[in-house]
C-alpha cells in the first residue's frame, strides 16, 4: 500500500478553516452553535462529500462522514475531533484531527485500499466549554454521560438553553438519540497536537496516547462581610477574598502534596464582589480544576481542599461553600489500538514515545463506547489555545500518515 499524505493541500485547508473566526487572525474564535460554527462546519462537510463520503449529523450537531467498507454491517472504525475554539485561541487544536483524519482517508482512497470495515470520520459538537461551561457536550452525548435533560439543564452565560442553540443552528429532535450503543464502533483513534512541550523537548516525532487523565472541578463560594476600607479594622475583618488567597494556595499545594507529576491543580476563575478599591470584599466566587490520571489519587486532592474550606471558614469567620459541577473518569487507552498505532509509527520509521494526556479530549468519553486511542504530534513550545499555537506541516503529516496505516489495520480486522 503507497500512501502518500498531500500536505500542500491539508496546510491549504487548515489555513481555509482558521479564516472562519469571530477575532481577527492568526487568533481563532469559533464559538459552538455561532454562524462562524456553522459555516466552518459547512466547508468540513463539503470537502467531505467531495471525497465521496455519506455525511449524517444527529440532533445536538455531532457530524459523521462515512466511508462504506465491504462489509458495512461490521462496526465501523472512528476517527475525528472538534473544530469549535475558545476565544482567541489558535488554528490546530482539534482541527488537525479533522481535516488529517479526513486527509487520511483521502490517502487510503488514493492508493487503492478498500477497507473491510466502514471508516467513519467524527466532527464532534462542542469540545471546548466556552458556551455552556462543560466541555464534550456531544461526546458525553453520545456515550450516554449526558442525559436528554441536558437540552434545558445547559445554560449558558447568555441565559440561553442548550435547546436554543442547537435548534437555532439548525439540528432538531430527541437529544437521547444521539447516544451509541455499546460496540457502534470497533475502535476509535483520534489525532492531536500535544499541547505540551515534551515531544518537541525529545526531538520525538510521535506520541502514542496510553491514558487520558480527567478534570474534577469545583465552584467555590466564599462569602465574609463588606465594610469601607478605611473605617473597619483588620481584627475586626472577615475579609472574603483574604480567605481565598488561603484557598488558592491550598488548592496548589494539595496538588504537591500528592508527589506525582500527573497530579495537576488550577484556580482559573476569581470574582471578587463589590469589587472597589476602597471596599472591603464581601463575596468571591473561585473555580477550581483538579486533574490526573489516577481517579482515586484526584480525589484525594479534592477531599484535601474541602478540608481547607471548612479550616479556613473557621478561622476567618466566613461562610465558605464548595460546589462540585463534574469529575469525570479518567480513561486507559485500548491495548490492541495503541499496538496498532505503534505498529504504524515502526512501519514507517517514525521515533514514537507512550505518553499520557493531561488534557482530556472528546477521546475520553468515546473510551466508554468504544476501544480507544490517541496519537500526538509536537506543537511549538507546548503552546496551545493561544493565536501563536503551531504545529509545522512535516509534523502534521507525519501523524496523519500514521493514522492513516493504523485505520487501514483497525478496518481490515
Amino acid at each position: 500500500m503507497n500512501l502518500e499524505i498531500q500536505t500542500a493541500q491539508l496546510s491549504a485547508e487548515l489555513d481555509a478553516l482558521a479564516s472562519f473566526s469571530e477575532a481577527p487572525a492568526p487568533a481563532v474564535t469559533r464559538v459552538v452553535f455561532s454562524e462562524t460554527d456553522r459555516k466552518a462546519r459547512g466547508y468540513v462537510k463539503r470537502l467531505s462529500a467531495d471525497a465521496g463520503l455519506a455525511i449524517r449529523e444527529d440532533a445536538v450537531g455531532n457530524t459523521f462522514a462515512r466511508w462504506a467498507g465491504s462489509e458495512p454491517d461490521l462496526a465501523a472504525v472512528a476517527t475525528g475531533s472538534h473544530i469549535d475554539a475558545i476565544p482567541n485561541a489558535g488554528r490546530y487544536d482539534g482541527t488537525v484531527g479533522v481535516l488529517g483524519g479526513l486527509e487520511a482517508i483521502r490517502a487510503l482512497q488514493r492508493s487503492g485500499f478498500r477497507p473491510r470495515r466502514s471508516i467513519e470520520l467524527v466532527i464532534f459538537t462542542s469540545e471546548e466549554p466556552t458556551r455552556f461551561g462543560i466541555g464534550c457536550i456531544g461526546s458525553r452525548l453520545m456515550a450516554g454521560l449526558l442525559d436528554a435533560a441536558a437540552d434545558t439543564r445547559l445554560v449558558g452565560k447568555d441565559g440561553e438553553t442548550l435547546n436554543h442553540w442547537r435548534t437555532a443552528a439548525g439540528f432538531g429532535g430527541d437529544l437521547a438519540g444521539v447516544r451509541l450503543p455499546q460496540g457502534h464502533y470497533a475502535t476509535f483513534v483520534e489525532l492531536h497536537i500535544e499541547q505540551g512541550p515534551l515531544l518537541e523537548r525529545a526531538g520525538i516525532p510521535l506520541g502514542v496516547v496510553t491514558a487520558i487523565a480527567a478534570p474534577a472541578s469545583l465552584r467555590i463560594r466564599i462569602e465574609g462581610e463588606g465594610g469601607h476600607a478605611g473605617a473597619v479594622l483588620m481584627p475586626a475583618r472577615k475579609d472574603a477574598f483574604c480567605a481565598a488567597a488561603e484557598l488558592v494556595l491550598a488548592v496548589e499545594s494539595a496538588a504537591k502534596s500528592t508527589g506525582v507529576i500527573d497530579t495537576v491543580a488550577t484556580v482559573g476563575v476569581c470574582e471578587v464582589f463589590p469589587g472597589a478599591i476602597n471596599s472591603i470584599p464581601s463575596e468571591v466566587r473561585l473555580e477550581v480544576d483538579v486533574r490526573d490520571t489516577n481517579e482515586a489519587r484526584r480525589d484525594a486532592v479534592l477531599a484535601q481542599i474541602r478540608d481547607a474550606c471548612e479550616d479556613v471558614a473557621k478561622r476567618r469567620g466566613v461562610a465558605v461553600n464548595a460546589e462540585t459541577i463534574n469529575a469525570d473518569t479518567p480513561a486507559q487507552c485500548d491495548a490492541r489500538v495503541v499496538e496498532s498505532l505503534t505498529r504504524a509509527c515502526a512501519t514507517h520509521g517514525f521515533g514514537f514515545q507512550t505518553m499520557v494526556s493531561r488534557a482530556y479530549h472528546d477521546s475520553l468519553f468515546m473510551s466508554r463506547i468504544a476501544p480507544t486511542a490517541m496519537l500526538f504530534i509536537p506543537c511549538r513550545g507546548g503552546v496551545s489555545h493561544r493565536p501563536d499555537e503551531y504545529a509545522s506541516a512535516e509534523a502534521i503529516a507525519c501523524g496523519v500518515l500514521a493514522l492513516a496505516e493504523t485505520l487501514a489495520d483497525l478496518a481490515s480486522g
